[in-house]
């Protein structure tokens, strides 16, 4: 936890699997001087993972560690963000399920942004489905984590309308662009209420 101009700034990690867009928009958005938080950690259990790079770029602490795979790797993880003073983990594109005593560990302090209109379309291939029944809308998610599957308690929503011109690769941009502009400001909102 460290001060910025007079006020606190929290570490939180941001948890990738691919690209790392949702990753760039909270560093983005982390740099103004009016935020709570500094990305301080970068977690990836992809070796190949995009986001790395920019995090690389971005002078960010990053690790490549599948925490999924073993109880050992999972406390390799959770020394790293402790001996960081991770207040908040933040799933952006994470592609696993986080085992279910690293969410105890972690309990209250682990979000993910999910592509859907949860409880609706949990999982993957999500844009894909809202297309095959004929959805009228679709938008993200952002929720507490817990052992199940996208059915921790939810932050909030926001919506997108679908229009028949739109495929699965239009959809994806559009619920893309109000996640970069949701994500980073709910994290402030979260450490706001710490």
């Amino acid at each position: 936890m460290k001060k910025s101009n007079g006020k606190i700034k929290y570490n939180i990690a941001v948890f990738i699997s691919g690209r790392g867009s949702n990753l760039k928009s909270i560093v983005r958005y982390s740099l103004k001087n009016k935020t709570l938080y500094k990305v301080k950690v970068v977690i990836s259990n992809k070796q190949k993972a995009t986001g790395l790079l920019i995090a690389k770029k971005m002078r960010i602490e990053s690790y490549y560690v599948d925490l999924t795979k073993s109880k050992k790797l999972g406390k390799r993880v959770l020394n790293i963000l402790r001996k960081n003073d991770i207040k908040l983990v933040c799933l952006a594109g994470f592609m696993k399920i986080l085992p279910a005593y690293f969410v105890k560990s972690y309990k209250g302090k682990i979000i993910n942004i999910h592509p859907s209109l949860l409880p609706k379309y949990k999982g993957l291939n999500t844009h894909k489905r809202v297309i095959e029944n004929n959805e009228k809308y679709t938008g993200c998610t952002i929720h507490y984590v817990n052992r199940f599957l996208d059915s921790g308690k939810i932050i909030c929503q926001r919506k997108v309308k679908i229009t028949k011109k739109d495929n699965k690769r239009s959809i994806e941009k559009k619920v893309l662009k109000i996640e970069h502009k949701m994500y980073p400001k709910i994290i402030d909102k979260i450490l706001s209420n710490l």
